[in-house]
């Protein structure tokens, strides 16, 4: 097979593979077991050919197979629920060699596989979101060369879908201040929503671009007094340069909760991909602060202890703080996760903080 075909796929990126199948695993466990859910869709609409070769030759399936693998053995737990899954790439051999790849279809389980430009094909599928009822739908959207349709996103925002955006951050990051051609700054002013002079400013500030992003999904949501979520994790290369993060968007804050705690388990406890090199547990001076010593902080890679901090300094001198208070507040956090790490959490407040805990309560004192 061709250079052409398969392609080779980075740590960071299989990774990003991980994270989706985990994910999805769960979305689906969670949702099928609602009786008003009858029906999952998943969408990749930059599918790629679904299979890549590691750093040492070592083939990996990506996003679409992994998926499908997955979704086709929960649609033989529910028989009596439907699942569809949607693929799309430009490229007639990647998508022949995806068909190649996928499992048997079920009674209740179909994927469609088309060449087509992935707006397209989410174009299409919004329009038919009207007639669908009692379905749950999931997108991932990976855009190519870091190009953003909203208008083919606007309908996936303003329903019950979901939507998982690959934001390639490092992309104007590397060449907003240095760009010459006129349709590469307009691929900018279209991502953005913004004149191409206004992101001069935003520099090298990643969070500059990802706080337009959120700006943006949140102007399109129509319906403006329902809470929704967003969730952003990076993803960093071998020498720790960031690359991309995968913005998770839902207006279902169980959704938002299992996504933060799916990131977390699929970079082991941690934020995201960022090699800290151990730096996390070293001690460092901290003027700021009364307690002078503290350890080392480490951006955009946070670990449990950095969660037991941020309570210990918003619950700070409160006595019998009800854990239910506590874990609601990590629940809306937009990095931290509450879920699967209440007793690291507590063992941290407990042993660095002074913390006083019963089976309903922490005192902060």
């Amino acid at each position: 097979m061709s250079d052409e075909v398969i392609n080779k796929a980075k740590p960071h990126t299989i990774k990003k593979f991980e994270l989706i199948e985990k994910y999805v695993e769960a979305w689906a466990q969670k949702l099928l077991q609602n009786p008003n859910c009858d029906r999952l869709v998943f969408i990749d609409c930059m599918s790629n050919n679904g299979e890549y070769f590691d750093d040492k030759g070592k083939a990996v399936y990506g996003t679409p197979v992994r998926v499908a693998n997955c979704l086709h053995d929960v649609a033989g737990q529910y028989f009596h629920k439907q699942i569809d899954l949607y693929f799309s790439d430009l490229s007639k051999p990647k998508t022949e060699h995806l068909k190649g790849l996928l499992p048997k279809e079920r009674k209740n389980f179909h994927c469609h596989v088309s060449t087509e430009d992935g707006n397209d094909l989410i174009k299409r599928l919004g329009k038919e979101m009207d007639g669908w009822r009692n379905t749950h739908c999931l997108l991932v959207y990976d855009p190519y060369e870091a190009t953003i349709d909203w208008e083919a996103i606007f309908p996936f925002v303003n329903s019950w879908s979901e939507v998982i955006l690959n934001h390639m951050v490092s992309d104007p990051v590397r060449a907003v201040k240095t760009v010459k051609r006129a349709e590469t700054r307009a691929k900018y002013e279209q991502t953005y929503l913004t004149e191409f002079e206004n992101l001069m400013s935003f520099g090298s500030d990643k969070e500059a671009y990802e706080d337009r992003l959120k700006k943006i999904i949140r102007a399109l949501r129509q319906n403006q007094t329902r809470q929704y979520y967003m969730a952003a994790f990076p993803f960093f290369n071998g020498k720790n340069v960031m690359l991309y993060e995968l913005l998770h968007c839902t207006s279902n804050i169980e959704g938002f909760k299992l996504y933060k705690y799916s990131a977390w388990k699929t970079f082991g406890g941690k934020s995201s991909t960022k090699n800290t090199h151990g730096s996390e547990s070293q001690m460092a001076l901290d003027f700021g602060d009364e307690d002078f010593f503290d350890t080392k902080k480490e951006e955009f890679c946070y670990y449990v202890k950095d969660i037991a901090e941020y309570l210990a300094r918003k619950f700070g001198g409160e006595k019998d703080v009800p854990l239910e208070r506590i874990w609601m507040d990590l629940d809306n956090h937009p990095i931290f996760p509450g879920d699967g790490y209440r007793n690291e959490i507590k063992k941290d407040l407990k042993q660095n903080h002074g913390a006083t805990i019963t089976r309903s309560t922490i005192s902060f004192l």
